[in-house]
């Protein structure tokens, strides 16, 4: 299958130095360290009439964006592209701005390894302003970003950039990424207006780009910036074994390794952290896991020399 990228323009900026620090991300068997990138996105709208004037004089009165949301993720995956079809949890975005099913999509890519985290930033209730999203954790493993937010109201219309590559073609974490927006269609729905009522599209039509289409102007609706804040690095002779059992689990987890264990966390699949326990001396602790819910967790092990590993675990 051929892939056509969303079209945009990217300005990558290269900084001289970033901070370096000592980390190890570990998989069940393994192990090679690899580094571990935090980045931040700042959205900024450029949705206005007189960026985009409509006939009537005056954008919608309810305009606004829906949240802005994605993942990070390798390259087995693909969620939307230009000239391929929306998925549901596309359209559903495209259409009513509900992320319900693409959260669904992302898990399940994260279940099978090729996504690590749902990005759930904020919503606009203007069409001008800033959506920020804070402490995006990925991995060399996952360099690709996705994301995407409804233009509303609309009929299927959306911002979206797909599989934005954080690491450069040397294997270094880009400093910072520029990417300017235009609007496009899902091909979901056929309404040509804001407030055009419902009317499917059937069949559906690929995504396409409605830059210089009625009612958009060709002047960017947006602009996408996406730094990097902090970069843990890995020295390739540093290998920490960390073992998990029972995993999947149910009622509680045993964690195990190599090395004196000095804390364990817990973060959800929104990056929240779920459990902290501190420790001194133990090379095995047991942690009870009965109240999570259902679903993916990452579980960061940091030894009494201060490296630190992080593994999967599927809590049933």
């Amino acid at each position: 299958m051929i892939k056509f990228d969303l079209p945009y323009r990217t300005i990558i900026i290269m900084k001289n130095s970033i901070l370096t620090l000592s980390f190890c991300v570990l998989f069940t068997l393994t192990l090679s360290a690899q580094s571990q990138a935090t980045y931040s996105v700042v959205f900024d709208s450029n949705w206005s009439q007189t960026a985009h004037p409509h006939p009537s004089g005056n954008l919608p009165a309810t305009a606004h964006w829906s949240r802005l949301v994605g993942t990070t993720h390798n390259d087995q995956i693909t969620f939307l592209e230009m000239g391929g079809f929306a998925t549901q949890g596309v359209e559903d975005i495209a259409e009513t701005g509900n992320n319900t099913e693409f959260f669904n999509e992302v898990n399940t890519a994260i279940n099978a390894g090729n996504a690590t985290t749902i990005l759930d930033g904020g919503s606009l209730s203007t069409a001008l302003g800033q959506i920020d999203i804070m402490n995006i954790v990925t991995t060399e493993d996952h360099p690709l970003l996705t994301l995407l937010s409804m233009i509303a109201p609309s009929p299927d219309w959306m911002i979206a950039v797909n599989s934005i590559e954080l690491l450069d073609i040397n294997g270094i974490w880009k400093d910072e990424i520029v990417i300017d927006l235009y609007p496009y269609d899902a091909g979901t729905d056929s309404g040509i207006d804001y407030g055009s009522p419902n009317s499917n599209t059937n069949p559906a039509e690929p995504i396409s780009s409605l830059q210089g289409v009625a009612p958009f102007s060709s002047e960017i609706i947006g602009t996408l910036t996406i730094s990097l804040d902090a970069v843990l690095g890995t020295n390739d002779t540093l290998i920490s074994t960390t073992t998990l059992f029972p995993n999947p689990a149910q009622n509680e987890v045993t964690i195990s390794n190599t090395q004196l264990i000095s804390s364990v966390q817990i973060y959800n699949v929104l990056g929240k952290e779920v459990h902290l326990s501190e420790y001194h001396g133990n090379n095995s602790v047991t942690i009870d896991t009965s109240q999570l819910p259902s679903g993916i967790y990452l579980v960061s092990v940091v030894n009494d020399a201060g490296s630190q590993t992080t593994q999967r675990l599927i809590k049933r």
